[in-house]
C-alpha cells in the first residue's frame, strides 16, 4: 500500500481516506474550537464499501491515512443484464460493474458516455458521471390548464426512461440537459 498519513486539518471534500480500517470519502468537514480544550474536526464521511454515512469527531492534532485511489476514464458500452460494461478507450480492456454498485448512476448512463472509474487496490470503488448530460424528451404530460404559477412544471419522460420535472414550454422531441448530481432539469440543450 502506498497510502500516506496527513494531518486531519489538511482533508478536503471528496478525498478518500482510511478511517478505523474503513475506506471512506470525505463529504464535509467543520473545524470546531470549543471554549476549553483542543480544536476538533467534525467530519462527515461515506464508507465506500457499505455506503453508510457517519459523522466523526477527530482531534485536530491527529493524523489520518490518505488512500491513493487510481482514476481511469472509461466509456459506457451496454447493460449486460447482470451489470454494466465499460471500456478503457486507450487499451480497449472491458470491465463489468454489477448493478448494485451503480444504484444512483445507472439511471443516467448513455451509450458511449465517458465516465471516471475509481479503483483502490484493484477494487472498483466509484463511478463519476459527467455533471450534466443531454437527453431527448420522448414524452411529456400536458400542462394543466390554468396553471400559470411561477415555475409551473410537468413530467417529461426521457429517452432512458427516467422521468424528470420540466418547465411547461418543454415539448416531446426536444433535447434537454439534466444534472446527474440531483437528477433535475437544468436547461434546454
Amino acid at each position: 500500500m502506498n497510502n500516506s498519513l496527513i494531518n486531519v486539518n489538511d482533508i478536503k471534500n471528496g478525498m478518500t481516506v482510511i478511517h478505523d480500517g474503513k475506506l471512506c470519502v470525505i463529504q464535509s468537514f467543520l473545524h470546531v474550537k470549543p471554549g476549553k480544550g483542543a480544536a476538533v474536526m467534525k467530519v462527515k464521511m461515506k464508507n465506500l464499501r457499505t455506503g453508510t454515512i457517519t459523522e466523526e469527531t477527530i482531534n485536530s492534532d491527529k493524523k489520518i491515512e490518505k488512500a491513493h485511489v487510481s482514476k481511469k476514464k472509461m466509456a459506457y458500452l451496454y447493460n449486460s443484464g447482470t451489470g454494466y460494461v465499460f471500456m478503457d478507450n486507450e487499451t480497449y480492456d472491458q470491465i463489468e460493474i454489477e448493478e448494485s454498485k451503480l444504484e444512483d448512476e445507472k439511471k443516467f448512463l448513455k451509450e458511449n458516455m465517458e465516465v471516471q472509474i475509481d479503483f483502490y487496490e484493484g477494487d472498483i470503488i466509484g463511478v463519476t458521471l459527467p455533471e450534466k448530460v443531454e437527453y431527448v424528451v420522448t414524452e411529456t404530460t400536458e400542462a394543466v390548464k390554468g396553471n400559470t404559477t411561477n415555475n409551473a412544471q410537468k413530467d417529461a419522460t426521457l429517452e432512458n426512461g427516467y422521468v424528470v420535472k420540466v418547465p411547461l414550454f418543454i415539448n416531446q422531441g426536444e433535447t434537454i440537459i439534466v444534472s446527474t448530481l440531483d437528477g433535475k432539469y437544468s436547461s434546454r440543450a
